[in-house]
């Protein structure tokens, strides 16, 4: 379990986050929501060691990742896919899955694995990744992060830019992932509809602080939209 305690965080002397608690269970999703500006980004980064809190614990099976790096908290199963369909462009995307895989035991079934993922990334292997499509980069950067077998996956808004037909493949895997024995997945995203029909619960920040929470599932979305309007 991913268990958030008392967070107050942000840049230099400007707190962002103030006070969050937020847990994310074992076989759960767990979503994000608020406006921009809300702290959502923030908060992530937090999580994955890019920021120091100024204060609170974030603790993962009930070890304290304070001072730990982000790559010691690779170790520990966390994966972090940030916005922005983020990867190498001058490499192929095989070599994007490659970089990721090599000294791994089972890298190359973990390479196949998560190709059938992304079976849109089959015919692209030889492409550079600096010429795919935004959609194509973002289920590239989100089959990297497979790769690294997470126990806790964190997507920071997977389908913003994305083109409209790409949206639906990518919202079925992610829904998919969740049903996975063992993952937690703590999920931004601004589609109300599918962060919430995918979660199992949501937090909704509002300035930095937690405004509301819940259970998830779509039957929710009325509720949560007329809180982001308070």
């Amino acid at each position: 379990m991913l268990e958030i305690t008392g967070l107050q965080t942000g840049y230099g002397r400007t707190q962002i986050i103030t006070d969050v608690d937020i847990r994310v269970p074992t076989d759960a999703v767990v979503s994000i929501l608020g406006h921009n500006g809300a702290g959502k980004t923030t908060l992530l980064r937090s999580v994955v060691g890019l920021l120091r809190p100024m204060k609170g614990t974030i603790t993962l099976d009930g070890e304290d990742l304070a001072g730990l790096r982000p790559h010691q908290r690779v170790s520990r199963g966390m994966a972090y896919v940030p916005q922005g369909q983020q990867s190498f462009g001058q490499l192929t995307t095989l070599e994007n899955l490659q970089l990721v895989a090599d000294g791994r035991k089972h890298g190359k079934r973990l390479v196949d694995e998560a190709l059938d993922m992304f079976p849109v990334l089959g015919p692209l292997l030889e492409r550079r990744a600096g010429l795919l499509s935004g959609g194509q980069r973002q289920q590239l950067a989100i089959a990297r992060a497979l790769i690294t077998e997470p126990r806790l996956l964190i997507l920071d808004e997977p389908t913003e830019g994305i083109q409209p037909n790409i949206v639906a493949e990518i919202e079925q895997t992610i829904i998919n992932l969740g049903r996975r024995s063992g993952m937690q997945i703590l999920l931004v995203e601004q589609h109300l509809g599918f962060a919430l029909e995918a979660a199992d619960s949501y937090y909704v920040l509002a300035s930095g602080r937690v405004s509301s929470s819940g259970e998830g599932g779509a039957g929710s979305a009325g509720r949560v939209r007329e809180t982001m309007l308070i």
